[in-house]
């Protein structure tokens, strides 16, 4: 079975062995393996089972200041902080959601296509997904601010919801662009979860985002792809929505928020799950072999008949020890020897 086809079975609910992983590091932790002289496993993504083309709007250095960087939308990103690989936004583009002056961006298309064929050139035998970063809350508040989107859906309701379907229409074009292409799937990606619970509750979740991840899920759908979706946090209170709209798989599933034995009797039959290996705190806080007891207890409990690609919950950060970094390599890449 190659990697393509064991992460079809895990997304279609078919029992596989082994569970497909896959390993993404921010640019400090893989500073770290390279400093230690364990970066070997770099060159190959520690043997990953899925790779992907990623469009977030490229933010690129602005010259003359050190760590400043603007993407697409024009929001300015800094990067001087503990987060090198996203940073912080540094100022707002839109005043408000009733705003019309705001002209959403030209992409470069050729480079947009170059980064899909690139990723498809080199896929080997690995599953494909074409990836959207800030894809419709993240976008808004990147532009207008959250504190201010969160005040939008109480204040201009119906403003906000005509700027987010302007946001949707701009994805839907590149979604369908991507999907012209031989790839497996799209990743969304729209952080909405706290530790615990909706940032914006379920009622104006309901409103606002579901209907247009609705619409990009369908035309993911409409092709016989898979849908993906990563948001950090507690999501639980809208897994039914997500099921409902075509979600194939969750990702980031996050130990620390979700039970990992309930989520699965839950929902297993269902939405796949992609994760389960805690950033935040096995890989940060525990010793090599607590890090593969923990990994091996989250394939024996979510693993069974498919439905998990597992995997740490977020690129591993800087404060992961290299020994935990290679340990989940390690148990990853022999789990038959882990059983």
């Amino acid at each position: 079975m190659t990697r393509r086809e064991a992460v079809i079975a895990a997304l279609e609910h078919r029992d596989v062995r082994p569970v497909p992983w896959t390993i993404s590091l921010t640019g400090q932790a893989a500073d770290a393996l390279r400093k230690a002289g364990k970066d070997e496993g770099l060159k190959n993504g520690f043997g990953s089972y899925i790779t992907s083309s990623y469009y977030d709007g490229w933010p690129a250095p602005i010259p003359g200041r050190p760590g400043y960087f603007k993407d697409d939308f024009g929001v300015v990103w800094n990067r001087n902080g503990a987060d090198k690989d996203i940073g912080v936004i540094d100022g707002f583009i839109v005043g408000s959601p009733e705003s019309s002056s705001y002209e959403f961006p030209r992409v470069d298309i050729d480079r947009f296509r170059n980064e899909i064929r690139t990723v498809l050139a080199k896929r080997e035998d690995r599953f494909v997904f074409a990836g959207f970063g800030f894809t419709m809350f993240e976008r808004a508040w990147t532009l207008m601010g959250m504190e201010n989107v969160l005040i939008y859906m109480i204040e201009y309701p119906e403003a906000l919801e005509n700027f987010l379907d302007r946001i949707c229409d701009f994805f839907l074009e590149l979604v369908d662009i991507a999907l012209e292409y031989d790839i497996d799937g799209v990743h969304f990606g729209d952080d909405w979860g706290q530790q615990r619970r909706l940032i914006m509750g379920p009622v104006h979740w309901r409103r606002f985002i579901k209907p247009r991840m609705a619409r990009l899920y369908a035309r993911v759908k409409s092709k016989g792809k898979f849908v993906s979706q990563h948001s950090c946090g507690d999501c639980r209170e809208i897994f039914s929505d997500l099921a409902e709209i075509g979600l194939d798989c969750y990702q980031t599933f996050q130990p620390e928020i979700y039970p990992v034995a309930e989520m699965k009797e839950l929902y297993g039959d269902r939405v796949s799950f992609w994760g389960g290996v805690s950033t935040q705190r096995c890989l940060s806080q525990s010793d090599p072999a607590g890090v593969q007891e923990e990994i091996i207890r989250i394939i024996r409990t979510a693993g069974k008949n498919g439905g998990l690609i597992i995997a740490p919950t977020h690129d591993v950060p800087q404060d992961v020890p290299v020994e935990n970094i290679l340990a989940m390599a390690e148990v990853f890449q022999n789990q038959e020897n882990f059983a």
